[in-house]
């Protein structure tokens, strides 16, 4: 499983004193205010920075690193992912997984044959499609809803996919 996740994007300065615009991913907050320090990766290289100050400037979360006092300086992290391990990243409610932990998972039918495995959870308006590479090669999506997915197996590492007729 993954133990550090991308919880928000650095955007552009916010203010005069050093904050930045952090754009969360997850659509929470609250687990990015408690933070008190974070990884920054930007450009392959992964660094630690210590939260001086966090808090919410709808919709976003702005934050004010150690070292990064001034507009031009916060500048430089345009871009950066935040990483977080997996106990600070947004807490799950009853049904819902980590996209991360989803990736890769066995596509089964109720018959137990394999169809094909999980690429990503791609998140749209109108739902999020489970983008799914078959055992032929072809790649579909799929609405990742109970009507078409169902059984998620963390542990075994798979999923059952209903009503088989969506891969038509």
């Amino acid at each position: 499983m993954t133990e550090r996740f991308i919880a928000g994007i650095a955007g552009a300065p916010f203010g005069l004193k050093g904050f930045v615009k952090v754009k969360p991913l997850s659509g929470e907050m609250d687990h990015l205010l408690k933070l008190k320090s974070v990884i920054l990766r930007q450009d392959g290289k992964e660094r630690l920075l210590d939260v001086v100050e966090s808090a919410v400037a709808m919709p976003f979360v702005i934050m004010h690193f150690t070292g990064y006092d001034s507009p031009e300086a916060v500048k430089t992290l345009s871009g950066a992912e935040l990483l977080v391990d997996r106990k600070d990243a947004a807490p799950l409610l009853p049904g819902e997984f980590y996209i991360e932990d989803l990736k890769g998972l066995a596509v089964m039918a109720d018959t137990g044959q394999t169809l094909g495995h999980i690429i990503t959870i791609i998140e749209g308006g109108g739902g999020d499609l489970t983008e799914i590479r078959l055992t032929d090669g072809s790649v579909k999506l799929v609405p990742f809803r109970p009507e078409f997915v169902t059984g998620i197996d963390l542990a075994q590492k798979q999923l059952v996919l209903k009503n088989l007729w969506i891969l038509e």
